[in-house]
């Protein structure tokens, strides 16, 4: 099966977060074969009920790549012509697994070892898959970690710091608004000032940025609402205590601001001889907790077709990853064999 062919096969499995089982088992029987050609190994190593990540390895792994099995919804099943291949995951990440599989069976061929492949599940919820790896570490030295940079080395990724906005009120029949306290007012203000907060700016990974990204609240249009919320999600470029004093002031005597998650902002790994940028998204890396080594982020693909229902991966960039993915490899190998001698 060549690359174009196992993209397409994994992008035609279904892996929504939650519903990984079934590409978890398409990986290990890929890498069974591949751990059985090349003297490896290859476990499941489970996350929870029908869940779990695929970890194969050849010696003890000096280098890991690693990327996420799950997808977000919608699916929608892989096409091609002859620049893209298109489906849900094809960039994020059914093309980077493809590539990695690809980029290690010609470093094994080639008579390579201390190599490792790990692909998670659940990153794109809560990163789950990274969690669990990080408590059963291998010794890998380095962590190529895959996601689409249009195959240029990210020197940096933002933050995420994200909050539920709660406001309570008191029902009231809307024809008497004197009776009630209307939560929903009250979280419009609150977000109001939330929106005017001056936030931070990074010289490398630039502005701080806040969405605003769910609102709900109310019963009926001729009820004061007793209840209303806000899901906010904020993109850190540093540390986040003037960001989250700055909430806490905005809300206070309208809402409560209810922490839900924090990813700090990272600076990455850089090699010599490969194109740089930064990144706004987030990642697994975080996750991992340097448990599998120091952290790269490079993949194929472009992370403003990710989630959308354009989703697609440009071939020339799944041929380039691969000879990206050996080259970072050998280098890293070599740098390692220098820091041992």
């Amino acid at each position: 099966m060549n690359l174009f062919e196992l993209t397409r096969e994994l992008v035609d499995i279904e892996s929504i977060t939650g519903n990984e089982e079934r590409v978890g088992e398409f990986l290990f029987g890929r890498l069974s074969k591949l751990a059985s050609s090349y003297g490896g190994t290859v476990e499941r190593m489970e996350v929870e009920s029908h869940r779990f990540n695929v970890l194969a390895q050849w010696g003890a792994p000096t280098v890991t790549l690693s990327t996420h099995m799950d997808t977000v919804p919608p699916f929608f099943a892989s096409r091609e012509d002859a620049e893209f291949i298109w489906g849900r995951a094809a960039c994020d990440t059914k093309g980077i697994i493809a590539a990695m599989i690809t980029a290690a069976e010609n470093l094994l061929a080639a008579g390579g070892r201390n190599l490792a492949l790990l692909f998670v599940v659940g990153e794109e919820r809560n990163s789950a898959g990274a969690y669990r790896a990080a408590t059963e570490p291998r010794g890998s030295k380095f962590l190529i970690n895959g996601e689409p940079t249009e195959n240029k080395l990210a020197l940096g990724s933002k933050g995420a710091l994200r909050y539920e906005i709660v406001a309570e009120g008191r029902m009231a029949h809307s024809a008497y608004p004197e009776l009630g306290e209307s939560a929903i007012e009250k979280l419009l203000s609150a977000l109001d000032r939330v929106r005017s907060i001056e936030l931070p700016c990074d010289e490398l990974l630039g502005p701080s940025t806040l969405n605003i990204g769910t609102l709900s609240g109310g019963r009926a249009p001729n009820i004061i609402a007793d209840h209303a919320q806000a899901e906010v999600m904020i993109r850190l470029v540093g540390d986040s205590k003037s960001t989250r004093d700055a909430i806490a002031q905005a809300v206070k005597g309208c809402a409560e601001a209810r922490d839900v998650l924090e990813i700090p902002a990272l600076r990455l790994g850089e090699l010599d001889g490969f194109e740089t940028t930064v990144v706004a998204y987030t990642t697994d890396i975080p996750a991992f907790g340097g448990a599998w080594g120091q952290p790269f982020l490079i993949g194929p693909g472009s992370i403003h077709v990710a989630h959308t229902l354009e989703e697609r991966v440009p071939k020339r960039q799944l041929v380039e990853a691969v000879e990206i993915y050996q080259r970072m490899v050998k280098q890293l190998w070599n740098q390692e064999s220098k820091s041992a001698s």
